[in-house]
């Protein structure tokens, strides 16, 4: 081979790998910015409404707690690097293509690297849904995925506690279950404490069919894109479904921090408050 081709073809490799190794702005600027992330569907509304929810959520967390999101970024899995992201809000549809294979071991790795998908099939107004792969969508997403064996969450999981105090999980629907790591067999509360310790870190996974992102979604002027039930009563779910997004995302950085026993006092102080409010 010629000394100036073998020169010429040395300077495409060295090119191309470093084009390989530069970082995505985008993702850099996600990253940095904790911006929430939502995976692309196709489907124009969809993903419109991600966006303006993913937004709406940002504003609250950025207004209430010392979490500042920057704009939110949409994700395509076949081509994007989520090794710098820590949650996905995926919405699921009957149209999206299932990503590739290549695609699903990024999406592998980003679950156990610690990150976590919040799989919303927004069907929570159907009755029946039946379980955490109750859509034929949802089954064909998920199943390449290691996702570990799913459970509803029960009452003393962290993601009641992580900011607010909650006893469901609303967003424009109510009555979905949301799924997320079984806890371990035999798990049991210490002796004199009301939680259980569940797991050690990250649910990678939730599942549920409520409709999250269209409960948080707001426009240009910061007013809600959708309604949400009827009347006083929908702002006060509105108001549930922010605050589950604000716990969603505490939970996603900060982990089983709650489960904490130094804790405790704090919260049974804080869960007989809640009591004496609702009585």
């Amino acid at each position: 081979m010629r000394p100036w081709l073998l020169f010429s073809l040395l300077i495409l490799w060295v090119t191309a790998v470093s084009a390989q190794e530069e970082p995505d702005p985008r993702l850099v600027r996600a990253a940095d910015e904790v911006a929430l992330a939502y995976v692309i569907t196709g489907d124009a509304e969809v993903d419109a409404a991600s966006e303006a929810g993913l937004r709406g959520l940002s504003q609250v967390l950025t207004a209430r707690t010392t979490v500042e999101p920057g704009e939110p970024i949409g994700i395509d899995p076949d081509r994007d690097d989520l090794s710098l992201l820590t949650f996905l809000y995926w919405p699921v549809t009957g149209t999206q293509a299932p990503p590739s294979p290549q695609a699903y071991a990024r999406l592998n790795h980003f679950l156990r690297s610690g990150g976590m998908i919040l799989f919303d099939t927004r069907d929570g107004d159907i009755a029946g849904l039946g379980g955490p792969d109750g859509t034929a969508a949802l089954q064909a997403l998920a199943a390449p995925l290691d996702i570990p064996p799913l459970a509803p969450v029960p009452q003393d999981h962290v993601l009641t506690r992580s900011f607010y105090l909650l006893r469901n999980f609303p967003g424009r629907y109510l009555d979905s279950d949301v799924w997320a790591e079984a806890p371990p067999a035999g798990a049991e509360a210490a002796e004199g404490a009301p939680f259980r310790n569940l797991n050690d870190g990250v649910s990678p996974v939730l599942i549920g069919g409520n409709a999250w992102a269209e409960a948080w979604a707001v426009d240009d002027n910061g007013l809600p894109m959708f309604s949400v039930g009827a009347g006083f009563e929908g702002e006060r779910q509105r108001e549930m479904a922010y605050r589950f997004g604000v716990n969603l995302i505490m939970y996603v950085l900060t982990g089983n921090y709650k489960s904490d026993q130094v804790h405790v006092p704090a919260l049974l102080d804080r869960l007989r408050e809640e009591e004496e409010v609702v009585q």
